[in-house]
């Protein structure tokens, strides 16, 4: 099929779609009705967001599409693929999945990792449900992933599996120019746990697009782990809506780290259905020149004694802009809930911007919820009183970054603060984004390791007597 822009979709794109994948007929209507409500829903449907949002950045005529793309690995990712060899993954290269590699030992519990289509045709129901799940009046972006995906990543964690070994979904968009639409699906069952780590990358093609949808169901009793890391070029635009179910006494742990792309919108939610569910969602979000990020997160409390906590943190340079929209909704058979949302920017630069909504909808008594938000310039104080200590203007920028980055970097993994922190140490020095294993990452793990280490000085102590 020839490239078409996205300003110029309609059926004929679902039918060739469809028909190339032989998809069943519920899909292909599905895919149908949704493409009609995409077509008359606004970019951004609450009139309370509309003037602060940027997804008008996104031009749909240059936004190109077609049932198929390239697969060639762009050469920049060649490193972080050969480092990937011996671990489970799944790599996407624009429409393609380019490889799945999972251990025996995974397989023989039953896990699966494939491509979508594949999950269409060996695992039906849970797909279909999925896929049904998702409501396209809610938003247009929504509405236009389920009508066009073009590709998708399936991982399913069967019942009573502790899954500690981290399975990652690496995708990058091909170097044709062409976007990719991806409908993600992430199941785990009952008394289980995961670990996953997605890593997303781009090559400089001006407008070109990653959407992704991806719905999250997390079984009662069990605990799933995401690590996000969105190191996109920033001629690149991604666009991105997550669902997450939560059944009781189970926790899901979201980290995000948004560093790359021209334009990056997340609409997140997650819906607490069970008594004792909890989420935990952090997001760092780092821009310069004129990249911005729009961030809608909404915690649902459906069930009583839910947990919910959002922590949200912006560092600005340049031009770059930030507005997070969070939304705390405690329903009326979810007393004893308790819920924590805050959005907070640091601003590098004077012309760099940032806007914070939080909002509270509280329909019950006896529950817990607070909400906050800030936007500051770095203190000059704190500037001085660093240079004083024969630190430059620079240096002292970065370690006050470091401090307001501190509270959050507590609740997260070794590896996940020395991703965060390497990312943000590569992008301050104008360094290719990516997590490639070499030795400044190494000794970023290496203080990490120790940093929240309590018996730390005593260990030391012995070991060097």
């Amino acid at each position: 099929m020839e490239q078409i822009a996205l300003s110029s979709i309609q059926d004929s794109l679902i039918e060739e779609i469809s028909s190339s994948k032989n998809e069943p007929e519920w899909l292909k209507k599905y895919r149908k009705n949704s493409l009609s409500i995409y077509e008359g829903l606004p970019v951004e449907v609450s009139p309370l967001y509309n003037k602060y949002t940027d997804a008008k950045r996104m031009d749909p005529s240059k936004v190109s599409l077609s049932t198929n793309s390239d697969s060639k690995i762009p050469d920049f990712l060649s490193r972080r693929i050969d480092e990937m060899k011996n671990e489970n993954n799944i790599i996407q290269i624009g429409s393609n999945i380019a490889s799945v590699s999972i251990s025996d030992e995974l397989k023989s519990k039953g896990v699966i990792v494939s491509s979508i289509d594949d999950a269409l045709k060996n695992n039906q129901d849970i797909i279909q449900s999925a896929i049904e799940s998702s409501n396209s009046n809610e938003d247009k972006f929504t509405a236009l992933n389920n009508a066009a995906f073009n590709s998708g990543i399936f991982v399913y964690i069967p019942k009573n599996q502790i899954i500690d070994e981290q399975i990652h979904l690496l995708s990058c968009l091909s170097e044709d120019g062409i976007s990719t639409i991806s409908r993600n699906v992430i199941v785990v069952e009952d008394n289980a746990k995961a670990n996953i780590v997605q890593e997303l990358y781009s090559p400089a093609n001006e407008q070109q697009a990653y959407l992704e949808l991806l719905n999250t169901t997390v079984g009662a009793n069990s605990h799933l782990d995401v690590t996000t890391l969105q190191m996109m070029d920033q001629s690149s635009i991604n666009f991105s809506t997550r669902n997450s179910q939560i059944a009781q006494d189970s926790k899901i742990n979201w980290y995000l780290g948004l560093f790359g792309a021209m334009l990056s919108r997340y609409r997140i939610d997650y819906h607490l259905n069970g008594t004792g569910a909890q989420t935990n969602d952090s997001e760092v979000v780092f821009g310069n020149n004129d990249q911005s990020f729009d961030l809608n997160t909404v915690v649902n409390h459906n069930a009583e004694s839910t947990e919910g906590r959002v922590v949200e943190k912006s560092i600005l340079k340049n031009k770059s802009k930030s507005l997070f929209k969070g939304m705390i909704k405690i329903n009326e058979n979810a007393a004893h809930s308790n819920s924590f949302l805050s959005g907070r920017s640091i601003l590098l630069d004077k012309d760099a911007k940032s806007d914070a909504i939080p909002g509270l909808e509280i329909l019950t008594n006896d529950v817990k919820a607070t909400h906050s938000a800030s936007v500051a310039q770095m203190d000059e104080e704190q500037i001085f009183y660093l240079g004083t200590r024969c630190l430059s203007r620079a240096e002292s920028e970065r370690i006050i970054v470091e401090g307001f980055l501190e509270p959050m970097s507590r609740s997260m993994s070794t590896q996940i603060r020395a991703w965060i922190a390497y990312l943000i140490e590569s992008k301050w020095e104008g360094k290719e984004l990516s997590i490639n294993n070499d030795e400044q990452l190494k000794a970023i793990v290496e203080v990490e390791e120790t940093r929240y280490n309590e018996n730390a000085e005593i260990e030391q102590h012995y070991k060097y007597r």
